[in-house]
């Protein structure tokens, strides 16, 4: 008689866990469905034949992405974007890389407020970042220019190379460079055969970040973009201004691509695993 209530005061506690798991695998159905909806809008609506958005779609057509092709300045914005992500990436390795390793050892109080410095970018908003930019190149004589785009976003790209970099430099031992000066190596050679390769799963990452970031960012691109420099978020925001054809869902979907084939490159060459590691 004794044994009755036992066997269901076991049960219970199983039941209420089943009802939590489904409730949470739920929960992220809903939650997926959340996020990937509209991405999957967009792509849907790349494909009609209608020369506007509208669902239910009348056909499916891929005319709209011969109209990326058709219309030049989709093609143009798109190289100035690439060639502008992987410059202000390389720009953003080159400096921040250095002083994060600096702010990671040193024990000085100004590598505290170093570090907030070079974090300080992603808080502020990007139209105040901007503006305040454009006064100060345009005062150092670099004006309305690829170079002053390359400034601009090298700037909101180094936070987040220092971000993952210091995270990943903070975390090891200074044993490993502390065997190699006492073995003999020099400080460049300590840097190039010890710290880089414990590293660069953090540069890896900041730089992935930067390079989406950039080809994303329309603030600073509107501050300081030209004719023959405008990136693609400007080039798409002006052509919706006049017209607003199913040719925006298709270059969208183009930039969506590249993201999704720089991440897939990235795991073949080098494993998102350990990026995330970072």
């Amino acid at each position: 008689m004794s044994s009755v209530p036992a066997t269901g005061a076991v049960r219970r506690p199983r039941r209420r866990v089943d009802l939590l798991a489904w409730a949470l695998g739920i929960f992220v159905l809903l939650f997926m469905i959340f996020l990937l909806l509209p991405i999957a809008a967009v792509v849907v609506v790349s494909f009609s034949s209608a020369s506007y958005i509208a669902f239910p779609m009348p056909g499916y057509s891929l005319q709209w992405y011969w109209r990326i092709l058709e219309y030049q300045p989709f093609v143009d914005a798109l190289i100035v974007s690439i060639k502008l992500a992987l410059s202000s990436a390389a720009c953003a390795i080159l400096l921040g890389v250095p002083a994060t390793l600096w702010v990671a050892r040193s024990r000085s109080r100004a590598a505290g407020m170093v570090g907030n410095l070079l974090l300080a970018p992603i808080s502020i908003p990007a139209i105040v970042l901007g503006f305040s930019l454009l006064y100060l190149l345009s005062a150092m004589g670099f004006g309305i220019s690829f170079t002053a785009l390359l400034i601009s976003h090298t700037v909101v790209s180094i936070p987040y190379i220092c971000r993952t970099v210091l995270a990943v430099y903070r975390a090891l031992p200074p044993d490993f460079e502390e065997a190699a000066a006492v073995l003999g190596a020099t400080r460049w050679q300590t840097f190039r055969y010890t710290t880089l390769p414990l590293i660069r799963p953090g540069i890896f990452a900041g730089s992935l970040f930067a390079v989406l970031i950039s080809l994303d960012n329309l603030p600073l691109s509107f501050f300081f973009g030209t004719a023959s420099t405008n990136t693609l978020p400007v080039v798409m925001l002006s052509y919706m201004q006049s017209q607003f054809d199913p040719s925006i869902a298709a270059i969208s979907t183009v930039q969506m691509l590249i993201a999704v084939g720089t991440l897939l490159v990235l795991n073949a060459v080098y494993g998102v695993d350990k990026l995330t590691a970072a």
